[in-house]
């Protein structure tokens, strides 16, 4: 079976449980109002032991700065959710829509900032040379599939922001901190997955 027949099969089951909606996350806002709808792909790579590419954003960016995140942004009027992370991913890290093979999409995540997003898995080959958006990314890397959907490196953590108590969790991974709604998504693709190496 190839990986991308693994991954549909995988996501096409039933959940074991459901996906994560953290306390203190989601109560500024209208659950049953839809945010601003956007997409990120979450490209894997077609190897022995696959990875997943990540990015960390700039510096220099007005939101979410220095974070790691996917590749991926608001969809636009007219686009799908798998049409706008295939266009978000080739503009910011020149990853060619040809080259990823779609599996499907997971489960969507509300994020505090009010965002829908729908998570895009794709398969992608090993090695492609990937150039980061100067003004988007200030690096490329890929982070081993495995680690990342293992619960034993689901950390949850809190923090004070906007004068309340935020819960998420963080992943740590390589000099690299996941967290937020990036981990968030991660983790619920653990619980869809149900993945073994």
């Amino acid at each position: 079976m190839t990986l991308a027949e693994r991954l549909r099969v995988a996501l096409d089951a039933a959940h074991a449980e459901g996906p994560v909606l953290l306390p203190g996350d989601h109560f500024d806002f209208d659950p049953e109002v839809r945010g601003s709808p956007a997409a990120v792909l979450i490209a894997v790579t077609d190897r022995p032991d696959p990875g997943v590419i990540l990015t960390r954003r700039t510096e220099t960016l007005r939101r979410h700065a220095g974070q790691v995140a996917f590749p991926g942004g608001r969809i636009d009027p007219g686009e799908g959710p798998i049409d706008a992370a295939l266009r978000e991913a080739e503009e910011e890290v020149g990853l060619p829509r040809a080259q990823v093979q779609v599996v499907g999409t997971a489960d969507r995540y509300r994020t505090v900032t009010g965002y829908d997003v729908t998570p895009v898995v794709g398969v992608v080959p090993p090695d492609l040379q990937l150039v980061p958006s100067e003004a988007e990314v200030a690096a490329v890397f890929e982070a081993p599939l495995s680690f990342l959907l293992d619960h034993a490196n689901h950390r949850q953590a809190s923090a004070l922001y906007q004068g309340r108590e935020r819960h998420y969790y963080e992943i740590l991974w390589d000099n690299h901190r996941i967290w937020g709604a990036t981990a968030a998504m991660i983790v619920n693709l653990s619980r869809r997955l149900r993945w073994t190496a």
